[in-house]
């Protein structure tokens, strides 16, 4: 059963890089995906947390963790540049604390993580450690290896399956919000809109006024276009059914719901305000559009604050939450399924399960974790929080997500019931470019979204079982 599990996973993975076509990039989210304390993204706060993680790993670890020299893999997604400074600082660290482990990284190079991940299992490299994304479907095919209870409890939440956690979380859900030209909205006298009808207005004035863009969007990577479809998502479909995807799987409800055409007419309406040329921008340039004053808004994460900073100290952010149309607000937040993760096959080997594990250790110490969590702009998730450095943008965020009518994590990240088939995630992306390109209507779109839904739930419906084989 576990060998038809990963040939359909393997075959839906190539199948996606095929669909994505041009618009490849790395896998969303995440991560990206609110809880108490968050971290700055200010130039100095990060100068003092890698002088702070420097001075940590200078000295070596007494205590012998492996019986011989022992080396492990690590993959990651690479495509946000603080997130792979940070991941290398780490790893640097690491080696020079631990001698007799070595850790490689294995660069992958921007592109579409998800598939990356999945073409190194098929050509046999699957990693020892990993950012894990797709936590379901490889703790399914029985691919990675729980978690030992020392590391589990160094968490305030984590997701388990069958009792089991695999995955080491790395933060709080991404929230997502409207990032802005502050300056730039106090120059014309704007002001933060506190209703749906008051943001789609504000847009129409920065475009009429035409010295800027009033959004910029990176829709060359597909996972970016995550960001904005979420949020309609949330508006449209979960708003009125949180089981969407479960009802799917029973076929009491598809994707020719009135509430799917909804989302995609609120994308179309939120979209014209584009900027041009957005499906064939990378998300590594939107921070250029924004510091350049080439477009006033962005929907982004927070891990955005430190790369806009990084690009422009002297950048006024501003944020806030895009309420839905019903007057609601909805954000991402909460813990996730996602995070590092080992694999079942090292674990095989003692001495390679016992530096995976370490390395995970290691990372959350509390100057790593507070380097990282202060340059991705993330809130921690650990039980003993790292004593960060507070942007008073990030507090904004804290403070939405406490006040949030709805608080969950992105769409594609739900598990049980309500997870999705591999890869469909991207085939919506894909879909929803075409839509909004108007090369394919709504309705027509409806209907591909069946047609590519019926067949990823033959192998894969958790509800009836099919394709769900619990790790043995």
């Amino acid at each position: 059963m576990k060998k038809k599990i990963l040939t359909a996973l393997l075959t839906a993975g190539m199948t996606a890089v095929m669909l994505a076509g041009c618009a490849s990039g790395t896998s969303a989210g995440t991560a990206e995906e609110s809880g108490s304390s968050l971290g700055t993204g200010s130039t100095e706060a990060v100068t003092a947390a890698e002088a702070g993680t420097k001075e940590a790993g200078a000295g070596e670890s007494t205590e012998a963790i492996v019986s011989q020299p022992t080396e492990i893999t690590l993959i990651f997604a690479d495509g946000d540049e603080g997130f792979k400074e940070v991941m290398n600082s780490v790893v640097e660290k690491f080696n020079t604390a631990y001698p007799d482990i070595t850790v490689i990284i294995e660069p992958g190079n921007g592109g579409a993580y998800s598939e990356f991940l999945k073409t190194k299992d098929s050509v046999g490299e699957f990693p020892d450690v990993m950012e894990m994304r797709d936590t379901a479907v490889y703790v399914r095919a029985g691919k990675l290896e729980p978690l030992p209870e020392d590391i589990v409890s160094l968490f305030k939440t984590t997701t388990a399956f069958d009792g089991e956690v695999y995955t080491a979380p790395m933060a709080a859900e991404n929230a997502q919000g409207i990032i802005y030209n502050k300056a730039y909205f106090d120059q014309n006298g704007w002001t933060e809109p506190s209703t749906y009808e008051e943001f789609i207005e504000l847009c129409g004035k920065i475009k009429e006024k035409g010295d800027m863009a009033p959004l910029v969007v990176g829709g060359q990577d597909i996972w970016h276009m995550g960001f904005l479809f979420h949020k309609a998502y949330n508006d449209q479909v979960l708003s009125k059914d949180v089981d969407f995807i479960k009802h799917c799987y029973e076929g009491t409800r598809d994707f020719s719901d009135e509430t799917i055409k909804a989302a995609f007419e609120e994308l179309k309406e939120i979209m014209q305000y584009a900027q041009d040329g957005w499906v064939s921008t990378p998300d590594a340039q939107i921070t250029t559009f924004l510091v350049n004053d080439m477009a006033a808004m962005m929907y982004s994460g927070t891990h955005m604050f430190s790369q806009i900073l990084s690009a422009d100290p002297e950048f006024e952010i501003g944020w806030f939450a895009i309420p839905s149309p019903d007057g609601k607000l909805r954000l991402v937040g909460g813990g996730g399924a996602g995070g590092f993760a080992v694999s079942a096959e090292a674990a095989e080997d003692p001495n390679k399960k016992a530096a995976a594990e370490e390395f995970i250790r290691f990372f959350y110490q509390p100057d790593n974790y507070k380097y990282y969590c202060e340059k991705m702009s993330a809130i921690p998730v650990t039980v003993e929080e790292p004593q960060l450095d507070v942007l008073p943008v990030l507090q904004e965020v804290i403070d939405a997500a406490g006040s949030a009518d709805d608080l969950r994590p992105m769409w594609n990240g739900f598990v049980g019931e309500n997870e999705l088939p591999p890869d469909f995630r991207n085939f919506m992306y894909k879909t929803l470019i075409e839509v909004l390109q108007g090369t394919r209507d709504v309705d027509s779109a409806c209907s591909e979204l069946n047609k590519t839904w019926k067949v990823g739930m033959e192998n894969f419906n958790p509800v009836t079982g099919e394709g769900v084989e619990a790790v043995e």
